[in-house]
């Protein structure tokens, strides 16, 4: 069973921003090969959806309001720790960030750059394809919007 939580940058302890950076750089860096900046400037303005079991950062998202990063409001940096996948949190990490956003930003129209080998994963989650595949960091990616 994981803890969930939605915290604003400056709620985060160093600790708490230290395992998600550590996570985000341990799939995204490391499992995925790609090379890219992941300290982008825009962690400041998201809301931080956090999982943790037995107190490791093990999925996390982060949200943005509509016109902050596209122009509606955004779900990104989507991770689950690698040896816990097989346990379903990314559909929870997911539904909690969807929840958020709805509860946090009053947005349910909501926009995601996804890598494109999870797109019935997000279709799953009652997102639709939008725009034509593109390559982000040299990753192939599709547009996805829930509204």
């Amino acid at each position: 069973m994981v803890r969930i939580d939605v915290k604003t940058f400056k709620e985060l302890s160093i600790e708490e921003l230290y395992k998600i950076l550590q996570l985000r750089i341990e799939v995204f860096s490391v499992e995925q090969h790609c090379v890219y900046q992941d300290l982008d400037g825009k962690d400041q303005k998201a809301l931080h959806v956090i999982a943790t079991k037995n107190d490791e950062v093990v999925a996390y998202t982060r949200i943005f309001k509509a016109g902050d990063y596209f122009k509606e409001a955004s779900i990104g940096r989507v991770v689950v720790k690698q040896s816990e996948r097989k346990y379903g949190y990314g559909i929870e990490i997911m539904n909690a960030s969807i929840q958020a956003a709805k509860e946090h930003l009053n947005e349910t129209t909501i926009h995601l750059s996804a890598q494109t080998y999870l797109k019935k994963f997000y279709n799953s989650l009652g997102f639709y394809e939008v725009g034509e595949g593109y390559l982000e960091d040299g990753i192939p990616h599709i547009g996805m919007l829930k509204s």
